[in-house]
């Protein structure tokens, strides 16, 4: 009987969770539309050779697609310029030598310098984003001409459009920002198998951010409604992949995303390590293929990678939309690709999201600090489990008052386990166990009741690992005083000590466990704890915190509970309403 209330205990708690998911549902998917490349001179648009201005073009309404949207006459601009393409997401920054992408800032995000959060990788040259390069990997001869740009309002969003036909060739780049913060593309050249490139890498990192482990950095795609992702740091030689089977594919780290999803045009998609030489700057690193041979020198050894992603154009035009900006799960899942999945939460998903969900409805509704969110949920986690921590106290009471009984049968059986030359009777051990079950059965205790609460919360406490090592809401996340970003360690590892000394407390307040071997592992606990929680993410170790305040405080009423009844029962109400 305790082992079924005990069973619908831990199901009970962990329904609560999922109610989550009913309560608070993500939106629904709605498909945004594709992009449809405007011809040169669509109605309305500034005619080629018209001079970008910062003011906001007259609205003009899309054109209809174009066979070939390469000029027809030559076209080139007099000198390099900057532009820029805005909205309440995102600011993109195009130079016209090459028609690339330069910046890319993400509005409401700030670095950890505290600067604007940047997502293309500072670099001493070019080539950028959405530059040409040719069949060895090169920047195309496009990349060093002048494109002539116009900028248009259409009904999805604002747009820029590149044109330039010369001695070099003729090309044609057409970028539009939807107010989501989506970005349409459309390269055309004639040169038919350019590639497209994207990275190296993304978001401008330090040396010892590209050192650290913590700090992962990979490329991600989908094919086929699978999703497989390769490692920056592993990466030795260039992997290809089929354009035809693509579904989408990007760049990211553990909060932020580029990734593209082709339309048409893409013949193979291919990504290629790249070793990262620093620069002057701090953020900035001048990026090399990886030997083709594998083999690295001793310098070469020691520098950081990453990866860089190249599309290659099947007949001189490739087409699509791509997304910028942070892993947010509710945003990404409300697009209709599937990007969700690179919040790599595996199978904790079932738990993560949920408690995702209540984050959010905290911080929206009762406390706008992810930090009080977090103690918040604890303690609402901490009622849920409340049955569940009841029985186990019960069993933990029934087995104290079993222990001297157990340690006389064990007194009984010791001269027995071994015979006069030192050997071990296993027979011995089993009549032994057997007894001390038999034990067990009569007083319906069950050893392992008292462990089922540490059970229950270890799926939580790693769902709540991953949730703040993926989750971007919890990044830069400030809690209170010193604690300025809860996805990182406490720099003076207050929490972790604090953690530590509370489930000392709580060992001291707890019956120990009869067995010998369980109580050396229960002791070691709390050094073990605070040792790994040192590096461990703030907001993990709060939780954790938490949660051992609650227990103490349990752990109190538990005992007054046994100073005023020693036998341990919890008095029962009686007939008419009154405690017996």
């Amino acid at each position: 009987m305790d082992n079924r209330r005990l069973l619908f205990a831990a199901l009970l708690s962990m329904g609560v969770l999922l109610l989550w998911q009913y309560l608070v549902p993500p939106p629904e998917p709605q498909r945004p539309p594709l992009p449809a490349p405007a011809s040169p001179a669509g109605p309305g648009a500034p005619a080629p050779g018209t001079a970008v201005t910062p003011e906001a073009a007259p609205a003009a309404a899309p054109a209809a697609t174009a066979a070939r949207d390469l000029p027809a006459e030559p076209v080139e601009a007099a000198a390099e310029s900057r532009f820029v393409l805005e909205n309440a997401e995102l600011r993109a920054e195009f130079t016209n030598r090459g028609a690339q992408l330069v910046s890319l800032v993400v509005k409401g995000k700030t670095a950890d310098s505290g600067e604007p959060l940047e997502l293309v990788r500072p670099r001493p040259a070019p080539p950028y984003p959405f530059a040409l390069l040719g069949a060895d990997g090169a920047a195309a001869p496009f990349e060093a001409a002048l494109y002539e740009p116009t900028r248009s309002a259409t009904t999805g969003g604002e747009e820029l459009v590149f044109r330039y036909r010369g001695a070099l060739g003729a090309s044609y780049k057409r970028f539009l920002l939807h107010g989501d913060g989506r970005l349409d593309f459309v390269v055309e050249a004639d040169a038919g198998g350019f590639g497209l490139l994207v990275g190296p890498g993304l978001r401008a990192f330090t040396r010892a951010d590209l050192d650290n482990r913590q700090k992962r950095r990979s490329a991600v795609w989908a094919t086929a409604g699978e999703v497989e992702v390769l490692d920056a740091r592993a990466a030795e030689e260039t992997q290809r992949l089929a354009g035809g089977a693509l579904e989408w594919i990007g760049l990211e780290d553990a909060y932020f995303l580029s990734v593209l999803v082709p339309e048409q045009g893409v013949a193979e998609a291919r990504l290629e390590p790249q070793l990262l030489e620093p620069t002057e700057a701090p953020t900035a690193f001048s990026a090399r293929p990886f030997p083709a041979d594998g083999e690295l020198g001793r310098e070469d050894a020691k520098l950081p990678r990453d990866l860089r992603l190249v599309l290659t154009a099947a007949n001189g035009r490739v087409a699509g939309t791509s997304y910028w900006g942070p892993k947010q799960y509710d945003r990404l899942a409300a697009m209709p690709w599937g990007l969700e999945r690179t919040v790599q939460w595996g199978w904790l998903g079932v738990i993560a999201r949920p408690m995702l969900r209540a984050l959010q409805w905290i911080h929206a509704h009762l406390v706008a600090n992810y930090g009080w969110s977090i103690v918040l949920l604890t303690t609402f986690l901490k009622i849920a489990l409340l049955p569940l921590s009841i029985s186990a106290f019960k069993s933990m009471r029934k087995m104290q008052k079993l222990n001297p009984r157990m340690q006389a049968i064990r007194e009984k059986w010791r001269g027995k386990l071994r015979d006069k030359q030192g050997r071990f009777n296993p027979e011995a051990q089993r009549q032994m166990n057997e007894e001390i079950m038999g034990l067990y059965r009569q007083e319906g205790a069950n050893p392992a009741g008292g462990c089922l609460p540490i059970l229950v919360q270890l799926p939580i406490f790693f769902a709540f690992y991953t949730l703040l090592s993926t989750t971007v809401e919890l990044w830069n996340a400030p809690w209170i005083g010193w604690i300025k970003d809860l996805s990182e360690h406490d720099p003076y590892f207050v929490l972790p000590i604090l953690m530590g000394v509370s489930q000392v407390v709580q060992q001291r307040m707890t019956p120990p466990p009869p067995d010998p071997v369980q109580r050396k592992i229960i002791q070691a606990m709390p050094v073990v704890f605070t040792f790994f929680s040192l590096w461990f993410a703030s907001g993990l170790v709060l939780y954790w915190l938490t949660n051992n305040l609650w227990s103490i405080v349990q752990q109190m009423l538990y005992n007054s509970f046994k100073d005023h009844h020693p036998e341990g029962a919890v008095p029962a109400p009686a007939k008419g309403g009154r405690k017996a």
